[in-house]
């Protein structure tokens, strides 16, 4: 018996020697978008659990089974709310909560998107070369306040919902497709250079539309661009979400494929009065991710789901008028 022992222990030892060292647990980001947080908590807004007790509103989030916080910031936005400082304040919430963290670069004073990618007052009158070396200051000056808090974002994105570039007209991708990949170049750099761990990601809306996303990413490739993740917006109609996953799916396998990248969905969102959709259309959502092939799929993440009472005219919020958490939010249990 002591013999059958020794050979068992020593099996166990060898298992351990043969197994990779940098090996790492898969981690699945399920979290939300709480950019409007501070502002929201200055106003008044509170925050319920599930129970209708008050709380921290990123508690909650991660009582409800989230372990990812994404902000948003703005370069010198009017008011205060999403720059550098509101940013690095809520960082610090995150971390104390054991939250991991995705900082999410818009290269503006307020909101870009598809629609609109205006650049920063005090950069108006930039030439091509100043706006890239501006970019590049910018994102090193904002993460570097972050590492002096002891915070180093898991992931970073180098502008928002770019369908068509960012900082127009110079960075517009359809004219300028190669200035624009000097702009994901510059930014790239200043991430890799404040916190090399973290992955740079490239992210654009409809993650649905193939020809879109094959477009872009051809694009950048063309002109050398350098990033880790393809990241995705979904938003679609409570009645054709199964539909868009479908497509969306298809999408990701195709730019894992093409690429070789990960892919991530960092925005998604349904109106708050379609709450068992939105329930079905995540649930579904995290179930296909976390199917792809070699655990390219990083994660879903909510877009401002704390946002009630219609809270600045956005209804696709996941907190009822109440405060609580809706139904939909049980697709990250």
């Amino acid at each position: 018996m002591h013999r059958k022992f020794i050979v068992f222990a020593l099996a166990l030892c060898l298992f351990a020697c043969l197994k990779p060292s940098g090996a790492q647990e898969y981690f699945f980001a399920k979290g939300a978008d709480i950019g409007w947080l501070s502002e929201m908590e200055a106003a008044g807004i509170t925050f319920k659990d599930p129970s209708g007790k008050k709380g921290d509103c990123i508690s909650i989030l991660k009582g409800l089974g989230m372990n990812t916080i994404r902000l948003r910031v703005w370069v010198d936005p009017a008011n205060g709310w999403s720059g550098e400082a509101d940013v690095v304040k809520l960082a610090m919430r995150a971390k104390d909560q054991g939250m991991r963290l995705m900082i999410n670069f818009h290269y503006s004073d307020w909101w870009a998107d598809p629609g609109k990618q205006n650049k920063p007052a005090a950069w108006k009158n930039m030439s091509v070369a100043q706006l890239t070396a501006a970019i590049h200051d910018h994102t090193k000056k904002v993460l570097t306040a972050l590492k002096d808090k002891g915070i180093s974002p898991e992931w970073v994105q180098v502008g928002n919902e770019t369908n068509d570039g960012m900082l127009w007209e110079e960075g517009r991708a359809s004219k300028h497709m190669d200035q624009f990949a000097a702009m994901v170049n510059a930014g790239y750099a200043a991430v890799k250079l404040v916190s090399p761990a973290s992955k740079v990601i490239v992210h654009i809306s409809n993650g649905y539309n193939n020809e879109m996303f094959r477009w872009m990413f051809d694009g950048l490739t063309a002109h050398g661009a350098k990033y880790d993740v393809i990241g995705m917006s979904l938003y679609p109609e409570p009645e054709k979400w199964r539909e868009k996953n479908a497509q969306c799916l298809a999408n990701m396998k195709d730019m894992i494929a093409r690429y070789n990248k990960e892919v991530m969905i960092c925005e998604v969102g349904m109106p708050t009065d379609q709450a068992e959709a939105c329930k079905l259309f995540i649930t579904d959502l995290i179930s296909k991710l976390r199917s792809l092939p070699d655990r390219k799929g990083l994660g879903v993440l909510y877009w401002e789901p704390q946002a009630h009472n219609n809270w600045k005219g956005y209804k696709l919020g996941a907190f009822d008028d109440s405060g609580k958490p809706t139904m939909a939010l049980d697709a990250f249990r």
